[in-house]
């Protein structure tokens, strides 16, 4: 199976120059034990608060700054996962019931991440542990909301995903889970 590759678009209500392009690619390959994401940023990113990595940990409100993050649920269900991934290292999953309510923390290993810097660029990658979630693990079909919250360097945030559901940023949005993945 090939690759899925997509473009992040910015929220209207907050754009960021410094960003030229925002792409993804998705590797179904590996499927049902795990999901590779890349997300590609190409523009000045000197203007951009990517801060290096560290001690990875699993940790809350990766969202209130840089943080690249995948929505994933099975089929089109009610429950869903959500993972954070900062360019620090640290990192965050939560299983919910339906949008935003029913939270838990699922019992997984940490992803692998890794992340490239260059002049012009940022890559970060994950590989999602899917074979510690049954219910995606047993997906025919995993519906995805590819998404990421950048801090630029004086502070604001910019919003992206594929797709966008409202007036506000809402990533937890069901309409906003547009890509379909498929086992191989």
């Amino acid at each position: 199976m090939s690759l899925i590759r997509a473009e992040l678009t910015p929220h209207p209500d907050c754009s960021c120059p410094a960003i030229r392009q925002f792409a993804i690619e998705i590797d179904p390959a590996r499927l049902p034990a795990s999901l590779v994401i890349l997300y590609r940023i190409a523009g000045e990113i000197g203007r951009l608060s990517l801060p290096p990595a560290g001690f990875a940990r699993r940790a809350d409100g990766l969202w209130q700054h840089s943080c690249f993050e995948a929505f994933l649920r099975a089929g089109p269900v009610a429950s869903y996962y959500e993972f954070n991934f900062a360019p620090s290292g640290d990192w965050a999953a939560w299983r919910f019931g339906k949008p935003r309510s029913e939270r838990s923390t699922p019992g997984i290993p940490a992803p692998r991440m890794e992340r490239r810097h260059f002049p012009d660029g940022y890559e970060m990658s994950a590989t999602l542990p899917i074979a510690a979630l049954p219910e995606l693990a047993r997906a025919i079909e995993i519906e995805a909301g590819i998404t990421a919250v950048i801090e630029a360097d004086d502070g604001s945030l910019s919003h992206w995903a594929l797709a966008h559901g409202g007036a506000s940023p809402d990533f937890h949005d069901p309409a906003t889970f547009v890509l379909k993945v498929s086992r191989p």
